[in-house]
């Protein structure tokens, strides 16, 4: 064999035994699934939330860790493949958020630990056993949907003179619906409200619903959460404006695109806190024994703007209460 051969031999051997010490080294860098039914814009700060608490914990994207960020964009149908994906990848936890997308990475896996960023009732929903201990391959965060209800009700009926007919728009194919408007009617049968249910299947059913409201004699409206509404906020308070109708919205997006205003749990501060499940499951703790959290910052958003627009006049002491007010 000539000199010549013999050293190209050896550094092709040499650059195949880096491959493989690179490759050895790049499959232990734990993956992460990130498996949201909205679209990437929608929500933006939520993913950026999740990124900040990562990296307070020494996470950094692409150099300790890798995230698959799979979205639906507002179409749950698109999760069940997404989801599929992510398990065929092998990757170590699933990062999702609310009923419809938990339940499907669910199906998905029951052996993959799920991390809920947050969810209106994971025990009633059969995705944990119990707060205190989930049980299964599932944990995470909570809201508290029964009594962020009766606080939005309430709101209403401060900034709504004699309040006493509400109507609710939800989608009937989300599964986070049903449990959200029960929680709604139950808050509502305490200040005596009557409810007048509109079911929003599509965008064509947004401008029959607020006609149907206005029919009923709704003096105010209650948006429930879902991946649909949030890729129609803007049309959606676009028609409340126009219809001179108050309505109160799941999430401060919606604010920002022209809602009036929003009392909710702090979402953003919710994916942030999920980032410390993940660590904790990747240092060695089970989902099952894990206890699922509660929200600990809420958050009042008011808007000025819309109030003026539809000529209702925020009372000061609700006013003194908000946490941001977009004027």
């Amino acid at each position: 064999m000539s000199p010549s051969i013999s050293y190209f031999t050896l550094a092709a051997l040499f650059l195949t035994f880096c491959s493989s010490i690179e490759a050895q080294q790049t499959s232990k860098i734990p993956r992460i699934g990130y498996l949201i039914g909205v679209s990437p814009s929608s929500y933006s700060s939520r993913t950026e939330a999740f990124r900040k608490g990562l990296r307070e914990l020494g996470y950094i994207e692409g150099k300790n860790i890798i995230i698959e960020w799979r979205y639906g964009d507002g179409i749950l149908d698109h999760l069940p493949s997404l989801a599929a994906e992510l398990v065929r990848l092998k990757i170590n936890i699933i990062v999702t958020a609310a009923s419809g997308p938990i339940g499907i990475a669910k199906k998905a896996t029951d052996t993959i630990p799920i991390v809920m960023a947050f969810d209106n009732d994971p025990v009633s929903n059969g995705f944990v056993a119990s707060l205190a201990r989930p049980g299964g391959n599932i944990t995470g965060l909570s809201i508290l949907g029964p009594d962020i209800s009766g606080k939005q009700l309430d709101l209403l009926k401060e900034i709504v003179p004699k309040l006493s007919r509400v109507a609710v728009l939800g989608t009937s194919t989300n599964p986070s619906n049903a449990p959200s408007l029960k929680q709604v009617e139950l808050a509502a049968q305490g200040f005596g409200m009557r409810l007048q249910y509109l079911d929003i299947l599509g965008t064509k059913d947004i401008e029959t619903a607020f006609r149907a409201a206005e029919q009923g004699r709704a003096q105010s409206i209650l948006l429930l959460g879902g991946p649909f509404f949030g890729s129609q906020r803007k049309q959606i308070a676009d028609f409340a404006i126009k219809n001179r109708l108050p309505v109160i919205y799941p999430f401060p997006e919606f604010v920002e695109a022209g809602g009036l205003l929003c009392y909710s749990a702090n979402i953003a501060d919710l994916f942030r806190r999920a980032a410390t499940y993940v660590d904790k499951i990747l240092k060695g703790a089970k989902p099952a024994d894990l206890p699922v959290e509660q929200p600990t910052k809420f958050e009042l958003v008011i808007n000025l703007k819309t109030a003026k627009q539809i000529g209702l006049i925020i009372p000061p002491n609700v006013l003194a209460r908000a946490d941001r007010v977009i004027k």
